[in-house]
């Protein structure tokens, strides 16, 4: 097994395909996910957020994965903590199992944001662990950090480039039309390709990464409705055009993490409402583990990181 700095990752993926990172918080998910990769002998990036590590254990919820790396070891990963504040970081910097670390100061103004990144720079560069830090705010949910859409700041290319400079992170999330949770492009909005067009201008072979790029299935959404839900069914993802060519325009990284949940909160909807004698949650979770392949497969396909092991 090959757990490498997501550096590396990208250093072969730019331009050409995109690394999928998947955020996980059960051991369903990390199942699931190590045996597609395994399967497609693609890599990815397995993330843990702050809102997993206080849902399980730290130790347990990195013990799932530790097993799944025993398990599976013909993978190629980077283990990356999403969104982390500084004490999760350096606790994941010190722990010996991360490779990857994003520090989040994106509501702080930019010099402040500067500052509290090129610390973890420093800090995690002495290990060979790499950082992703983020410039500009998304709209949605984060967590529990709730964002309001009108105060969404798409990312200045300007400042994308004095930003790399001074912190000298290793990535870079940007703020260029996606949203966190559930309720993506509601209003009809678009990806900023033109964003991405002017950062790759400044910056060449810099890695971008973009959050809140799930697809959000429409036929997902309506049956979780359909089975007592209350999802707003305006709600549109990234669509997989815009997806292709934000590859070509240095994206290297995509988090998936609401089409997880969303695929979760049908499965588990239908199960209970179509047998409700039942009582036992490990039938309805084989089914999610089943059709949680089929979803990360998919995701695989697109970001065009099948059969990709070989580079490493």
């Amino acid at each position: 097994m090959k757990i490498l700095p997501s550096k590396i990752l990208f250093d072969k993926a730019y331009g050409k395909f995109c690394i999928p990172a998947i955020n996980v918080s059960n051991p369903e998910q990390v199942i699931a996910l190590f045996k597609v990769a395994e399967k497609l002998q693609a890599p990815f990036i397995i993330q843990t957020t702050p809102a997993a590590r206080e849902y399980i254990p730290p130790k347990m919820l990195l013990g799932y994965i530790k097993s799944a790396i025993d398990l599976h070891p013909n993978n190629v990963c980077a283990i990356h903590i999403d969104h982390g504040y500084e004490s999760h970081i350096i606790d994941g910097i010190n722990s010996g199992i991360y490779t990857s670390v994003m520090i989040d100061a994106s509501h702080d103004p930019i010099e402040k944001n500067i500052q509290r990144t090129k610390l973890i720079v420093d800090k995690a560069h002495k290990k060979n662990i790499s950082v992703e830090a983020e410039l500009g705010i998304l709209s949605g949910q984060e967590d529990d950090i709730d964002i309001d859409e009108q105060e969404a700041k798409f990312t200045n290319p300007e400042d994308v480039e004095y930003f790399v400079q001074k912190t000298n992170c290793d990535s870079l999330a940007v703020a260029v039309g996606t949203s966190h949770g559930a309720y993506k492009f509601s209003g009809g909005g678009k990806l900023r390709l033109d964003i991405l067009r002017k950062i790759q201008e400044r910056l060449p072979r810099f890695p971008i990464v973009l959050h809140g790029a799930s697809t959000i299935d429409k036929n997902e959404v309506d049956r979780i409705n359909n089975a007592g839900g209350s999802l707003k069914n305006n709600a549109k993802g990234v669509s997989e055009s815009e997806i292709k060519e934000a590859i070509k325009l240095g994206v290297c990284k995509i988090n998936i993490a609401t089409d997880l949940r969303l695929l979760w909160t049908r499965i588990f909807r239908e199960f209970f409402r179509d047998s409700s004698g039942e009582w036992d949650h490990l039938k309805p979770g084989k089914k999610y583990m089943e059709e949680l392949e089929i979803l990360l497969e998919k995701k695989f396909k697109l970001l065009l990181c099948v059969e990709k092991n070989n580079l490493f």
